[in-house]
C-alpha cells in the first residue's frame, strides 16, 4: 500500500488560483476524508494526484517517486479513482470489471472477478447480467470493482455516494471500509457530508478557497461540542461562519 506526499502544490485555472500551497502526508493504509465548501478545490486535489490536472508548481510523490516520472498507464493502475457519477460500459458486469485490464492486454479469470464482486458486496449472480440493468448503488460498487481489478495501492474517491440513497450509501461505505481493513488500501475520500466523515474517517482535511484550513483527527475536528468551529460551520452550511471562525 502506498504512501503519498504532496508539497507546495499549486493549481490555477483560467488565471484563477484553485489550489494554494497544499502540503499533505498520507501514510500507507490511511483513510483521509477531505471536506470543504463547494468550489474549495477538493476534486481538483484528487485530479492532480492522478494527473488528470496539470499542476503549476509543487511536487507529488507516491512511495518516494514523483508521479510525473511514472508512465501514465502505470500511474493509473497504482492510483485508482472513483468519480461521483459512474458509467457502466456496454456488456456484462464481468465485461465491465475486466475492462481496464483488457485495455492493457491483460486477462482476469472468472474466479478473480467473483472474488472482486464479493469484496465489494456485489451480488455474484449479477456477473453475466447487463451492466446497464444495475441500480445506482450496484453501479457504483461495479466501478469500485473495476478500479480494484487493476490492483491499485491508492484509491481516490470523489464523493462516491453523493448520488445514492441512504441504503445504497451504507452498502458502499461498508464495502470500502471492509476492503480497507482486509487489504490496508490507502484512500482519500472527498465527501460533502460531515456525518459520513464521522462514520468513515480517522483523519480529516478541511479545504476552503484552495487552502488547507486545518488537518486533524475526526474527533478533534468534528465533535459536535468541542470540534473545530470552521469545520462545524461548513457542516451547517454557514459559509460566513467558516470564514469568520478563529
Amino acid at each position: 500500500m502506498s504512501k503519498l506526499s504532496i508539497s507546495e502544490l499549486q493549481l490555477t485555472r483560467g488565471g484563477k488560483p484553485v489550489l494554494r500551497d497544499i502540503d499533505l502526508e498520507l501514510e500507507a493504509g490511511e483513510l483521509l476524508v477531505v471536506i470543504g465548501p463547494s468550489g474549495s478545490g477538493k476534486s481538483s486535489l484528487l485530479r492532480c494526484v492522478n494527473r488528470l490536472n496539470d499542476i503549476d508548481a509543487g511536487s507529488i510523490h507516491l512511495d518516494g517517486q514523483s508521479v510525473f516520472d511514472l508512465p501514465i498507464s502505470e500511474l493509473r493502475c497504482r492510483v485508482g479513482m472513483i468519480f461521483q457519477k459512474t458509467a457502466a460500459f456496454e456488456g456484462s458486469v464481468a465485461d465491465n470489471i475486466a475492462f481496464g485490464l483488457a485495455l492493457q492486454g491483460r486477462e482476469i479469470s472468472r474466479g478473480e472477478i467473483l472474488d472482486l464482486m464479493r469484496q465489494i458486496s456485489l451480488e455474484e449472480d449479477l456477473i453475466d447480467q447487463p451492466a446497464s440493468k444495475l441500480s445506482g448503488g450496484q453501479e457504483q460498487r461495479l466501478a469500485i470493482a473495476r478500479a480494484l481489478a487493476l490492483e491499485p495501492s491508492l484509491l481516490l474517491l470523489d464523493e462516491p455516494t453523493s448520488a445514492l440513497d441512504p441504503i445504497a450509501t451504507g452498502r458502499v461505505e461498508e464495502s470500502l471500509l471492509r476492503l480497507r481493513q482486509e487489504t490496508d488500501l490507502t484512500m482519500i475520500w472527498v465527501s460533502h457530508s460531515i456525518e459520513q466523515a464521522r462514520r468513515i474517517g480517522s483523519r480529516v482535511l478541511l479545504l476552503d478557497e484552495g487552502r488547507v484550513i486545518r488537518e486533524d483527527t475526526v474527533e478533534a475536528m468534528l465533535d459536535p461540542l468541542t470540534g473545530d468551529r470552521r469545520a462545524l460551520a461548513f457542516a451547517e452550511g454557514d459559509q460566513a461562519g467558516l470564514h469568520q471562525a478563529d
